[in-house]
């Protein structure tokens, strides 16, 4: 129940990010909280796996936080990185 508890948690932070950041043209409306979310569960159970205990709140916070950041840092890679392309291909074809 708590895995399902910090992946809600991790598609507010993906949509938080999305709605933040600038790239929001430049990927799908999806993409960033279904990022979010899989950060927070990987986290989540890699966290569990160690032996963090479900009930205590650092695995929360570190959930939580691991996801904002892995969002955040994907979104700026695939924004910046479309974005190029995207640029690169529009000279292509102009020239």
């Amino acid at each position: 129940m708590e895995l399902l508890f910090v992946m809600l948690f991790g598609v507010a932070a993906g949509l938080a990010v999305r709605y933040v950041l600038p790239w929001r043209p430049q990927h799908g409306s999806m993409l960033v909280p279904a990022i979010g979310t899989i950060a927070s569960a990987v986290v989540w159970l890699g966290l569990t796996w160690l032996g963090w205990a479900w009930d205590g709140g650092w695995i929360w916070v570190v959930s939580i936080g691991a996801s904002v950041v892995i969002s955040v840092c994907l979104d700026l890679l695939i924004g910046s990185l479309r974005n190029s392309r995207d640029t690169a291909m529009l000279e292509h074809l102009g020239a």
